[in-house]
């Protein structure tokens, strides 16, 4: 089982998924705002995931997000994002700076919780499920086990869930690979979930590998494919 940390200013909410979380057999502890959320997470022992709300009386949840992402030590720890917003912006933004999921309130607990099962199980999964070799694809080289990416000679800053999609398409490339297949194999989320977070996390995926961002293509009413071989 996880150790969770809840970070919302609203009491009653983050009781609620405390008792929630520990009903499922999940450590938690508690933070009612940003900075106290930062302290904590770098604590010893590391919560394995973040139930992490945008609004915060401090700082905003994003730059919670993007500080743990810039730290070694709290990069890898899982993100489950809240927020009151529902404005397809703020989607974007909090997968821009790291977040592995995103819910709106209000929320189904259930929901919540199937969430934070599937992103904890692909964390779970971790490196020992991917082979210890690189893949090299036109100007791109990744290095499964280092969780690296190379564009020629320069790395690229890739989120763990950019470079776990990068990874699953590169690996079928040529083959179509619909969104709900990829919201099951990268995500962990059922097909009957409803969310635009592929579309989401290609773009931005595409953003960042720059030249070799054609590299992925779009199939229109189907879903994506990395190209059989590079364009030249």
């Amino acid at each position: 089982m996880a150790l969770v940390l809840i970070v919302d200013d609203e009491e009653d909410l983050a009781q609620t998924l405390q008792f929630n979380l520990q009903r499922e057999g999940h450590s938690v502890r508690m933070a009612f705002n940003g900075t106290d959320a930062l302290a904590q997470a770098r604590q010893q022992p590391r919560p394995d995931l973040l139930v992490l709300d945008l609004m915060l009386p401090d700082i905003p949840g994003t730059e919670v997000c993007r500080q743990l992402r810039a730290d070694h030590l709290t990069r890898d720890i899982a993100v489950v994002m809240l927020t009151a917003r529902i404005d397809e912006i703020d989607r974007v933004v909090g997968f821009e700076v790291g977040a592995d999921d995103y819910v709106s309130k209000p929320f189904s607990v259930r929901e919540l919780m199937l969430r934070i099962r599937a992103v904890l199980r692909r964390g779970h999964k971790g490196a020992s499920d991917e082979p210890d070799r690189q893949v090299t694809f036109g100007r791109l080289r990744l290095d499964a086990a280092a969780h690296q990416l190379w564009l020629d000679d320069d790395e690229l800053p890739l989120t763990a869930l950019e470079f776990r999609l990068l990874r699953v398409l590169l690996e079928r490339k040529g083959r179509v690979q619909s969104r709900d297949r990829l919201l099951s194999d990268v995500w962990g989320i059922d097909a009957d979930v409803t969310t635009r977070t592929v579309d989401t996390h290609v773009t931005r995926l595409r953003t960042k590998l720059g030249v070799a961002g054609g590299y992925v293509e779009t199939i229109r009413g189907v879903g994506y494919r990395c190209r059989a071989r590079p364009l030249d």
